[in-house]
């Protein structure tokens, strides 16, 4: 397995903490109204990533955490005239339907901000005492200085990192490099700690709840570029201003979503709403456009490229499902899988998850069924292995797919409406065809 390292700038050999056991991180949604289409992209490429290793035979612990502590949090639910838990409660039930929708499978473990409060003021605790922190009245902020290679996830210089930093540079700072841990305030929910009542800052939260569910330092640690910095640069700093480790072994970014060729954002309107478009179409086609280009790239959105992606897996599943029915039909069961094309998958998706090449793949596979399907005298044999081997490519992507059994009252409905089409009684096949069609055979 091979991994496009982001501290490295590197595609290295992945090489667990512990083997065959992965521990992987990534940074959850800020629960303060529905996720857009663009948060659903880390998702479904970690979750991806932990059905290859799972593939692969490795034990994964996936942990993803929900923010339900921020200003935006506070605003909406006094805009709704509710109260931030109730807010944030229906988010999270909301975010946990489009998971279920988009067939991801269930976390490690899901914490969230609130619940983690002692954890994070204890941590803050910490940094103060061994000088990596300080207290300008009542809030507290990390000494980026105390870090030697502070930039070093980002790869960016410091001097330039400072520079930009300026433009929003806050007086109590000791560096404008330094950023907020503790922030003192009288609004929305907040807690008591020795140095006022405030809430935390975002940067603290991810590497407190890593610590608390998976330990000191992890294998992987995952999201969208756009959080690369300073989000994941200061994370890193405070793991190893306290625990003396680097946080994460491996950092993967995922690249970011376009609509119609243009940046998604609020300012310019073009917001999707993962809800709306999962409503409108069939969560499989998101979930295989998502994964059409390369992880690592941007991924552009429109109406021509989800019909596309929609035309797509179309071919695979009539397949797939053509290939059930003969099988179905002559009762033969599907176990295993043929090695040609499944070990070339495999390989592609080991390659830093080459789904692209995966895709090509699947559409050689594809053909192959097609092309078994369509003989005279088919290759039972082939068939099943052909076809046990586009479900397993279809697992690994996470791809739900429709499995074919047959009663004997379907297989004799099947049989009257060959005979019927044979008999050249078209009224009756159709009737038999539309009976089909409802049991989901045909």
């Amino acid at each position: 397995m091979k991994i496009y390292n982001t501290k490295t700038l590197k595609v290295e050999e992945f090489v667990p903490i512990r083997e065959r056991e992965v521990k992987m991180y990534v940074c959850g949604p800020t629960v303060y109204s529905d996720i857009h289409i663009g948060n659903t992209r880390p998702m479904i490429v970690f979750d991806t990533l932990r059905r290859l290793f799972e593939e692969l035979g490795y034990d994964v612990k996936y942990v993803s955490n929900y923010t339900d502590v921020d200003d935006k949090i506070i605003k909406a639910s006094r805009e709704n005239r509710i109260s931030e838990l109730e807010l944030t409660d229906e988010m999270i039930r909301r975010v946990e339907a489009i998971r279920q929708l988009l067939n991801m499978e269930g976390l490690y473990k899901t914490p969230r901000v609130t619940e983690t409060m002692d954890d994070i003021i204890n941590f803050i605790d910490d940094l103060v005492m061994n000088g990596s922190a300080y207290v300008v009245d009542g809030d507290v902020f990390f000494r980026t200085s105390s870090v030697d290679d502070y930039g070093s996830l980002s790869n960016q210089v410091l001097d330039d990192l400072k520079a930009g930093a300026r433009i929003e540079e806050n007086a109590k700072k000791e560096s404008p490099l330094d950023f907020v841990l503790w922030k003192k305030t009288e609004e929305g929910i907040k807690w008591p700690s020795r140095y006022s009542v405030g809430r935390p800052g975002w940067h603290t939260e991810c590497v407190v709840m890593i610590h608390k569910e998976l330990g000191d330092v992890i294998d992987i640690h995952g999201g969208g570029k756009d959080l690369r910095f300073p989000h994941h640069e200061n994370e890193r700093a405070q793991a190893k201003a306290l625990y003396k480790t680097g946080l994460a072994n491996y950092w993967m970014h995922n690249g970011m979503i376009d609509i119609e060729g243009v940046k998604m954002s609020k300012s310019l309107g073009n917001i999707m709403k993962a809800k709306d478009v999962l409503q409108e179409y069939d969560p499989m086609v998101i979930r295989w456009l998502m994964q059409s280009v390369h992880y690592r790239q941007d991924l552009n959105v429109s109406i021509d490229v989800i019909k596309n992606s929609e035309v797509e897996l179309t071919k695979v599943m009539n397949a797939l499902k053509q290939a059930q029915l003969i099988l179905a039909l002559n009762d033969v069961m599907i176990s295993g899988h043929e090695n040609e094309h499944y070990t070339r998958f495999i390989e592609e998706m080991e390659d830093d998850m080459n789904t692209p090449n995966a895709y090509s793949v699947i559409f050689e596979t594809v053909k192959a069924i097609n092309q078994e399907v369509r003989t005279k005298d088919k290759d039972l044999a082939k068939i099943a292995g052909l076809t046990g081997t586009l479900m397993k490519m279809l697992d690994v992507l996470g791809i739900r797919y429709q499995r074919i059994t047959l009663s004997d009252e379907d297989k004799e409905l099947y049989a009257m409406w060959q005979s019927a089409k044979d008999a050249k009684d078209y009224a009756k096949a159709d009737e038999y065809r539309d009976l089909l069609k409802e049991r989901g055979i045909l």
